[in-house]
């Protein structure tokens, strides 16, 4: 029994007699499993629930399906991902179409995924409802953000496909009731790209500056066709509904018929139920406007009549009440007149008395009498006059005391020596120096001469003996020592 299970288990993998299989590598196995799987499900559709969803950095995107008994993984590559026709969110039904491989990496098989639709309308509207919850929450659809909407706007943008009715159904509108300038942005309303270029149209409009080249709008309609809730689905894009909640002119949303709705009418300053009654809520009816406008002038102009003729009669009932202007002066008059002989009288015994008092001053005014007081006058003058020698003799007296003191003057100066060769000692603080121990104590001296001042510094101090008087001879000999004395 030992002997047989030695021969059992073998240390070294030997080929046996008549096998024809060699060992294959893993990835030779792995291979082989990549390529009849490929072969086998080459295309396949599968329908399930979005789990795990996520965008990858490189634009890839990973997920997994699921229903209620199994889970299969997913990959969609970056260009077929970017041609989505809607934004995959977790919880979704979807069917996909692709192929399945295998992930020898990981010895997982999965579906790489060419093409992705929603499972039917149900799932379409349980998108539609979850952003909606989605955006409601956020406040992009409440009411006290909506802009009012213009009554008469001069300069109209409309995003819709070019080659449509709906364009040409808005010009036509538009020209029927008030002509006004009208912007097109063109863009696809379906399919592949159509929420970008709607998203983008709306923004593009926002960002035109007043007095630029290209007018701003006072209006921007939004606009499509009736079709099927997918033909509209790219007006239920979440860019398309942000980018007209932002924008900052206001927005009519016009796509499908009236009972088609989208998150773009929601977001909308305005929804109107068709194309052609989005340009109705645009512009007034011009004819009506104007005969509206004749009907104001003509209520005016009778208003305007009405209020003339109302004054016109208060004016001629107060016309009767009120007396008559002659009656009025009259009395006035009478008082003018009474004021005025009054004057006259006045003015007679003024007159009489101004001459009354003129008579009896100009006799007092006879020229003899004046020459009588000019003679006396004359005389008192001559007595009160004074001889010039009384005047001069005082002021000569007088001149000859200022001179005298100002010799004196002169004389007790404290300059009046220097002009003689004296000088005159201060401290540099400007205090008089008169003693040896003064000047020794300041140091420095300023010694004033008549014709200005210099310094001078203390170097020594000493007591010069007195000597007797020197003879003329001696005098004019010189001192053993030509060395200049010491000032002091």
């Amino acid at each position: 029994m030992d002997d047989s299970l030695s021969l059992d288990a073998k240390l070294l993998a030997e080929s046996g007699q008549g096998d024809n299989a060699p060992p294959l590598s893993v990835s030779e196995i792995s291979g082989a499993l990549k390529r009849v799987v490929e072969d086998r499900f080459g295309y396949v559709r599968i329908r399930g629930e979005i789990s795990g969803f996520k965008r990858a950095a490189s634009g890839h995107v990973y997920l997994a399906l699921k229903d209620d008994k199994a889970v299969i993984d997913g990959v969609m590559w970056k260009g077929n991902a970017g041609r989505l026709p809607f934004r995959p969110e977790d919880g979704i039904e979807v069917v996909v179409s692709g192929k399945l491989t295998t992930y020898p990496g990981r010895s997982k098989y999965q579906v790489v995924i060419d093409k992705m639709e929603l499972a039917g309308e149900g799932a379409l509207m349980a998108l539609f409802e979850k952003l909606k919850a989605k955006l409601l929450a956020e406040g992009l659809f409440d009411q006290d953000r909506k802009k009012r909407i213009p009554f008469l706007p001069k300069t109209i943008g409309v995003v819709t496909s070019p080659t449509g009715s709906v364009i040409r159904d808005i010009l036509h509108r538009l020209a029927d009731r008030f002509p006004s300038h009208v912007i097109v942005w063109p863009v696809l309303v379906q399919g592949e790209g159509a929420a970008k270029q709607i998203a983008a149209a709306v923004n593009g409009f926002s960002a035109i500056q007043p007095g630029g080249p290209v007018p701003r709008p006072d209006l921007v309609i939004v606009a499509r066709g009736g079709g099927s809730v997918e033909d509209l689905w790219s007006f239920n894009e979440e860019e398309v509904v942000r980018a007209v909640a932002a924008c900052t002119i206001p927005i009519i949303s016009a796509v499908g018929h009236e009972t088609d709705t989208t998150l773009c009418d929601f977001a909308a300053d305005l929804r109107a139920p068709t194309p052609t009654a989005a340009a109705e809520m645009a512009v007034p009816v011009r004819s009506e406007w104007l005969i509206s406008l004749d009907e104001t002038k003509s209520r005016m102009a009778r208003a305007v009549q009405r209020g003339l003729a109302t004054a016109q009669e208060r004016l001629e009932t107060q016309r009767r009440v009120m007396p008559a202007l002659a009656d009025l002066l009259r009395p006035h008059q009478q008082r003018v007149d009474e004021i005025s002989e009054r004057m006259k009288y006045g003015m007679s015994q003024n007159i009489g008395q101004a001459r009354s008092r003129f008579a009896s001053s100009a006799g007092a005014l006879r020229p003899s009498i004046l020459k009588q007081r000019l003679a006396r006058s004359q005389e008192q003058f001559r007595r009160l006059a004074m001889p010039v020698s009384l005047v001069q003799r005082p002021l000569a007296d007088a001149q000859q005391r200022l001179d005298a003191l100002w010799r004196l003057a002169q004389q007790v100066s404290p300059d009046g020596p220097l002009k003689r060769g004296y000088a005159r000692v201060s401290s540099v603080d400007g205090e008089l120096v008169g003693s040896r121990k003064a000047a020794a104590a300041a140091g420095s001296l300023n010694l004033h001469f008549a014709d200005g001042t210099i310094g001078a510094q203390v170097t020594e101090s000493r007591t010069i003996a007195k000597s007797s008087p020197k003879s003329p001879s001696s005098r004019n000999k010189k001192p053993a020592d030509d060395r200049q004395q010491d000032l002091f």
